[in-house]
């Protein structure tokens, strides 16, 4: 493998056994993937997702998933570190990429690779910085409960207003998922927001924190806070909205990473003002 090069790699489509490789290699970059990711990433378009291997020994990897007729995300880019610089993340890149057909595609890319994707035609949006440290002790705010299986539409609505496309078959997996705890906020018989927390490799992660205001979030991450109980918990905070990071500085959690938000096209309209913690960096 010491002279191999794009042209020996083979680029197939990754199935759930290949997830324990890829979660692995993510792991190693810092990116801290939770536990039970892979079901729920693979149940939005199972299609979506490739492999690079050189002598039937992975090497690179890739994930293109589509939401609807409008709009892909790409995330999950890989390379084997002691196989960098030979090309086989391009050639895997490439074949990918046709997965999204003429949709837009989004992404949340390293500060490494962030003049990569300009020359590949992705417009920076904003940065998302993942905020990290001890779960501080909060009281718990009325109105938030744990989610009930008769919240699922409204939770599926609510999602839908604040991402750039309807993602269902992901929500199904993602709010029932094993170790996932999602939290909801009822306000006078309306939903008010919601938060998910779910265990990782380095970490419990709160994601998607989506709310109405900066109470039904501070509410939402109190909820999410207790069931991590003094654990390290990290969050991915959207930079415009101020409010996110105010609470996560309250908190007492400290910046450790940082992505920048870039698309290829426009995306439809959705409620950014409502996105306190992003969902993922790897499906967005």
């Amino acid at each position: 493998m010491t002279s191999a090069g794009p042209e020996d790699l083979v680029v197939t489509r990754a199935t759930l056994d290949d997830w324990p490789v890829i979660s692995g290699w993510a792991a190693d970059e810092g990116w801290n993937p939770g536990l039970s990711d892979g079901p729920a990433f693979f149940a939005q378009d199972p299609e979506g997702f490739f492999i690079g291997r050189l002598a039937e020994e992975p090497v690179s990897a890739i994930s293109v998933v589509n939401y609807g007729s409008d709009y892909a995300f790409l995330g999950c880019y890989l390379v084997r570190p002691d196989l960098r610089g030979r090309g086989l993340g391009l050639a895997t890149w490439k074949t990918a990429l046709a997965h999204a057909g003429g949709r837009t595609i989004g992404l949340d890319g390293v500060v490494a690779q962030q003049d990569t994707y300009r020359q590949s035609g992705f417009a920076f949006a904003h940065r998302t910085v993942r905020f990290t440290g001890p779960a501080p002790t909060v009281h718990a705010a009325p109105g938030v409960r744990p989610a009930e299986k008769a919240d699922a539409d409204a939770i599926a609505a609510y999602d839908s207003a604040c991402c750039p496309a309807d993602r269902p078959r992901f929500l199904a997996h993602w709010l029932t998922t094993s170790g996932h705890r999602t939290f909801v906020r009822v306000e006078h018989g309306r939903l008010s927001g919601y938060a998910v927390i779910r265990p990782a490799r380095d970490s419990l992660r709160i994601g998607p924190l989506f709310a109405d205001t900066a109470e039904d979030a501070e509410a939402l991450f109190a909820a999410s806070a207790a069931e991590a109980a003094g654990k390290e918990i990290a969050i991915d905070v959207p930079e415009p909205n101020t409010a996110a990071v105010a609470l996560a500085e309250r908190a007492g959690l400290t910046p450790s990473f940082e992505t920048a938000r870039m698309y290829t096209g426009p995306v439809r309209p959705f409620a950014e003002e409502r996105v306190y913690g992003v969902t993922t960096l790897e499906l967005g």
